[in-house]
């Protein structure tokens, strides 16, 4: 929000003492994120006059529309210039802003006088976007009519005044408007603060234009009608500065004025053509099939029971708290005006700006958070503006609906010093909540606070202390190391997840973390089939975006997201890893969630009640490669990255976590059906997929048709993994190795034959490997020999040749038990 200081000081005198940095240290300290500190406009704009246009000669000769105005800049004959311009949007009599030779614009852009088109034009009239005061370029910036001719532009404007430009959070709607600021820097400098909305004075109140509201996503809507407004009366000069200056474009003294109001109050506000509104206002959802042309001029289909519209007997007059109805607009000719301030549900307001693309004022408000009582008295304070200069007569003010109002709280004023490591003294306590706007009742260690209307995300204890510790000043608080306590540190399921991350990035792969969120269309790319479990995705309530409405069921599509952007940027070699968290729905339904007081112990049946309310979550890891796993080299040709390199990467994710696993071939969207591993744990309970995705995914996701994937239930692998408790023993006597070769069946796979071995050895067995795999004639068809290389060794003896013997004949035997293989 942009902040004049001339504003400020009007709602806070006290500031005109501070330098505007002084302003900008004090807003930041107060948690107002001070983007910028500057004049309206740029700081190297001079020479600019304001003058009225006498006569326009029309020059028709050139392809476009060219004219040649003669403009007055006093009373003298030589104060009349001519002027070439080429815009076409003003006329004899109107009041511009003209830069004479000598001027400067932004950018260091000099004006003389030149000789262009034909004629000698004597400087240049100029629009908002050549001063640097926006991006408006449709004509010239045509001024009010009692602008003073010959007077300093950059005076009248008032484009060298202080602006602050603050960044307020999302929960902290109060600050997109004058009046929450100015509370804010009356409680850092400690003074009292008066509420503007208080000066507008208590509302008439009576019945009105009929309104009902058919949604709880709006509990409150205000309304007031005024007759026989003048259509063509013009806003002061001081209001449209003043817009202009908070980054807004004067337009008419109806449109002018609640744009202001809203600036002022943070509510915002709607004026209709009251004489084209047919019958009653209701407040209701869209219903299948409707439409809606907004006021810029495009058709938007309605989203049945998502967009909450305002409309009358006859049309729809606009998206709630988003835009309005292109046909509901004020015009020139509007003499019957009815005013609106709605209090509408940020949640559903924000899901509709973002469903629709639409970035407003009045929108950016909404979801923040209005001031649910500010309506009447907005409402007022416009009404008397539109009245004082553009005439009317005003009825009394209707409102419809009641809003729910924030709750008192039992705040403990120990506590508060408890939590934040500061001893704030009672009375401290009691003028900072003061200060922000809240009622405070009885007296210490005990208060019953009540917070402020305007502010919605006071909602717990915790809450109440920010405000003391940001209001006392958080460079008061004391800079103390805190003592860690004895006994803590990592869990083991926490090492094994940064012995993962190790290993993997070891391995030459990069950690890409991406957001818990997930397109469900992706999963269509991926051709996921339905009753995939990874179909079962968990909706958000208040999604980002309308392409992220449910957190995600899979790592791929993150994880391929950055390996699209890296090739797309000329990577070539991409290795990246993910691990995070990944989310299902349960079979049945899940309860809603208790709300639980933040500042008390849950009891084990809230534990309970909470741990049923959420759905399932599972740690995973994955790795995405594709390009060349080794360069190119004068001795050999470029390796590029294949399904055993997405295997070798599961393989060694399992060995970090000391979880022994059995690879087999397997199928399993979205992997190329003949070039994909199933991994398994020793039980045969599936906890990964590796290989190279499928081509047709590869073109849906828009990564190369080469490109190589693995995730696999980390979690799982945890769980079933060795628990690390040091290094491991090293045996100081000889290891034994010796090779066996046996015959099995071709469809047999090497790994489990591994897994036999390995449970047959026991624990002599120190590793085994394989070394050879044949087929062909000598071993039949239908048969392949696997040879392998056992390494033996106990920890406290030197094995005899009777010990090796007896753990080879074993193995021999298992291995022909369960596989029937025999020795070759």
């Amino acid at each position: 929000m942009r902040v004049p200081l001339s504003w400020l000081t009007e709602l806070v005198p006290e500031v005109a003492a501070k330098t505007p940095q002084q302003i900008a240290d004090l807003l930041d300290d107060l948690g107002i994120e001070v983007d910028e500190v500057g004049g309206m406009g740029p700081d190297d704009i001079d020479g600019l006059r304001v003058g009225e246009v006498m006569e326009i000669e029309e020059l028709t000769e050139f392809k476009k529309p060219i004219r040649f105005a003669q403009v007055r800049f006093g009373d003298a004959p030589e104060d009349t210039r001519g002027i070439v311009c080429g815009a076409t949007n003003f006329a004899v009599g109107d009041r511009v802003v003209a830069a004479l030779p000598g001027a400067v614009l932004p950018g260091d852009f000099h004006i003389s006088a030149r000789k262009t088109y034909g004629k000698v034009s004597d400087g240049m009239i100029c629009s908002a976007r050549e001063m640097g005061l926006g991006d408006e370029h449709d004509g010239i910036l045509v001024l009010p009519p009692d602008a003073p001719v010959g007077a300093d532009a950059v005076d009248y404007l008032g484009l060298h005044q202080t602006v602050f430009v603050t960044e307020p959070t999302p929960d902290r709607g109060y600050q997109l408007s004058m009046r929450g600021i100015g509370r804010e820097v009356a409680a850092g400098l400690r003074v009292d603060y008066t509420d503007p909305l208080d000066a507008a004075g208590e509302p008439e109140f009576a019945d009105g234009f009929p309104v009902e509201l058919q949604c709880p996503a709006c509990d409150r809507f205000s309304t007031r009608i005024i007759r026989g407004f003048d259509p063509q009366a013009a806003s002061p000069d001081w209001m449209q500065q003043r817009l202009s200056a908070a980054g807004m474009r004067p337009i008419s003294l109806a449109v002018d004025v609640t744009n202001y109001v809203m600036l002022l109050t943070g509510q915002p506000l709607h004026a209709y053509d009251l004489d084209k509104l047919s019958g009653r206002i209701v407040v209701r959802m869209a219903r299948e099939g409707e439409s809606i042309v907004t006021l810029d001029d495009v058709r938007r289909p309605l989203t049945a029971g998502e967009d909450l519209l305002i409309t009358d007997d006859a049309a729809i007059q606009g998206l709630a708290g988003v835009m309005g109805a292109e046909w509901a607009e004020i015009s020139d000719t509007t003499s019957n005006i009815l005013l609106e301030a709605a209090h509408f549900d940020p949640s559903t307001t924000s899901r509709t700006a973002r469903r629709h693309g639409l970035i407003t004022e009045a929108g950016k408000r909404f979801e923040r958070g209005v001031d649910p009582l500010a309506g009447p008295a907005a409402i007022e304070l416009s009404s008397r503006l539109l009245v004082e200069f553009g005439g009317g007569t005003p009825e009394p003010t209707s409102t419809v609906g009641e809003p729910a109002l924030p709750q008192s709280h039992q705040v403990d004023v120990p506590a508060i010093s408890a939590l934040i490591g500061v001893e704030y003294a009672d009375q401290t306590v009691t003028d900072s909540l003061r200060a922000v706007g809240a009622a405070v009742e009885g007296s210490a260690p005990t208060l019953t606070v009540t917070p402020p209307s305007w502010r919605p995300d006071f909602v717990e204890p915790n809450r109440f202390a920010e405000e003391v510790a940001r209001i006392d000043g958080y460079d008061n608080i004391p800079s103390v190391l805190p003592q860690a306590q004895a006994g803590r540190g990592l869990t083991p399921p926490q090492r094994a997840r940064r012995w993962a991350s190790r290993a993997l990035g070891y391995a030459g792969f990069v950690e890409t973390p991406s957001m818990s969120f997930q397109d469900d269309a992706d999963l269509d790319r991926m051709k996921i089939p339905a009753d995939d479990q990874r179909r079962r995705t968990v909706a958000l309530a208040n999604p980002i975006s309308a392409e992220q409405r449910t957190l995600r069921s899979t790592l791929l599509p993150g994880l391929l997201g950055a390996v699209r952007r890296n090739v797309s940027r000329g990577a070539r070699d991409v290795a990246v890893f993910e691990t995070g968290t990944v989310f299902f729905e349960k079979d049945e339904q899940r309860p809603s969630a208790p709300q639980i007081d933040v500042g008390i112990h849950p009891s084990d049946s809230e534990l309970a009640a909470l741990e049923a309310a959420l759905p399932i979550e599972r740690l995973h890891a994955a790795v995405a490669l594709t390009g060349d796993v080794s360069p190119k080299t004068w001795f050999a040709g470029a390796e590029p990255a294949s399904w055993r390199d997405a295997v070798e990467a599961a393989r060694e994710l399992a060995e970090s976590v000391s979880a022994d696993v059995v690879i087999e071939a397997g199928s399993h969207a979205p992997w190329h059906p003949g070039r994909c591993a199933v991994i398994t744990l020793a039980d045969g309970a599936v906890v990964g997929y590796a290989g190279e995705l499928h081509p047709g995914v590869c073109d849906a996701l828009e990564v190369p048709r080469r490109t190589a994937v693995a995730e696999l239930n980390l979690g799982a692998l945890i769980a079933a993994g060795q628990p690390v408790t040091g290094p491991p023993d090293v045996s100081p006597y000889p290891r034994a190795v010796q090779d066996l070769a046996v015959l099995a069946d071709a469809s047999v796979p090497a790994a489990a034959l591994l897994a036999t071995i390995r449970k047959a050895g026991g624990e002599l067995l120190e590793d085994v490997e394989v070394f050879d795999v044949y087929t062909g004639q000598q071993v039949g068809e239908g048969k392949r020999s696997v040879a392998f290389a056992l390494s033996l060794r106990a920890a406290d003896r030197t094995l005899s040749h009777e010990e090796t013997t007896a753990v080879r004949q074993a193995i021999i035997d298992a291995l022909a038990a369960e596989h029937n293989a025999v020795l070759r």
